[in-house]
């Protein structure tokens, strides 16, 4: 029989698959950050509560278009991770919302 020989390619420092399982690595989800500096071709903005920059205390139950805004196609309330309103203005616009909901200014949900 006869030998075989093999050659070893040279190992780069490049990460390995996500898929791999060979230890925690960094999450890949989203858009691309680009170089080191985290800040690609792909740059989001530091979402800022809507209400604490226009300086709005109360959020009024009876204001349909500004609620509106903070409520999905299907009628959900939207998250504040997504619209980017404080705690305390995503509590009180969840209130309003309800209140809005139950004077039948707004729907519950979407009709069929």
């Amino acid at each position: 029989m006869s030998e075989e020989t093999t050659v070893k390619a040279p190992e780069t420092s490049a990460p390995a698959p996500s898929g791999s399982g060979s230890g925690p690595a960094p999450r890949q989800g989203g858009r691309p950050s680009g170089g080191p500096g985290g800040r690609g071709k792909f740059f989001r903005r530091k979402k800022v509560c809507k209400f604490c920059t226009e300086k709005i205390d109360a959020i009024p139950y009876r204001d349909v278009r500004l609620l509106q805004g903070f409520v999905a196609e299907r009628g959900k309330i939207v998250p504040r991770r997504l619209t980017g309103v404080c705690t305390t203005h995503q509590r009180r616009l969840t209130r309003a919302i309800k209140q809005a909901r139950n004077i039948a200014l707004l729907p519950f949900a979407t009709k069929h």
